[in-house]
């Protein structure tokens, strides 16, 4: 295959920069939703896992209460048994043993009265938390199956057109130099409209406005070169290398 000559060059360079320009077109019409729905789907899995966690120690707080609960209801029984045993005592030691046995059974049920109440609190409190992180959850599971509708719409309506662009893309690369297409490629990403190749408009660069000098300007025609802005670097094409449709490439 024979070198193209820099003409040939320069107007594929503009095609693929045409061409270029309507994958930029999906990809805006995409907009940020791609993004969205991988944050989104990264957010869920966080909250899923600490629901999981707040579920356990929602459990672990519930079984603490009950184990007090149990502690303090086998020491009332305790306690029923000591002072039924104390009205048949028949010395002062056997008196004096189940009256601190008596004396400790309700200590330890008024204690475990106030642990109840502090173990309930904590499990109160990590109920709402679940509760909280649960209807987090509900309402972004509602955005992100939002938002994959809006997305999974623009993909079927674009992605046939998507693949159609992206091989008049390769195409388009043949042909033309490496060191051409990495700057192109380059450029394409320094600017936020993504063009690397413009037209000369009025006297001036069709990408950063700032004025060509004349003498540029007949070197943009002659076709001898490759001729980049000196201001933005983008590559200068003239009238006669534009293709107003996509062409075949």
């Amino acid at each position: 295959m024979s070198e193209l000559t820099i003409s040939e060059k320069l107007h594929k360079m503009w095609n693929l920069q045409q061409v270029d320009s309507q994958l930029d077109e999906i990809k805006i019409l995409k907009g940020e939703l791609p993004m969205e729905v991988a944050d989104l789907e990264d957010e869920l899995a966080g909250l899923d896992t600490r629901i999981k966690r707040l579920k356990a120690t929602v459990k672990e707080a519930d079984q603490e209460v009950v184990r007090i609960q149990t502690f303090s209801k086998d020491t009332d029984a305790n306690l029923k048994r000591y002072q039924k045993q104390i009205e048949e005592v028949k010395n002062n030691r056997e008196f004096e043993a189940l009256q601190r046995e008596i004396d400790n059974a309700k200590l330890d049920i008024e204690l475990a009265g106030k642990k109840v109440k502090e173990a309930k609190l904590i499990l109160e409190q990590k109920k709402e938390t679940l509760t909280i992180a649960e209807a987090k959850f509900a309402s972004r599971q509602k955005d992100l199956d939002t938002k994959k509708v809006e997305l999974n719409g623009i993909i079927e309506k674009t992605d046939k057109e998507e693949a159609r662009l992206r091989s008049l893309s390769e195409q388009a690369r043949e042909g033309i130099d490496a060191r051409l297409l990495k700057a192109y490629d380059r450029t394409r990403t320094t600017y936020r409209n993504g063009l690397a190749v413009v037209t000369v408009d009025r006297d001036a660069c069709g990408g950063c406005f700032n004025r060509i000098p004349p003498q540029i300007q007949l070197e943009v025609c002659l076709h001898k070169k490759i001729i980049a802005c000196e201001h933005c670097g983008r590559v200068l094409v003239d009238q006669s290398i534009i293709n107003p449709a996509v062409a075949e490439i």
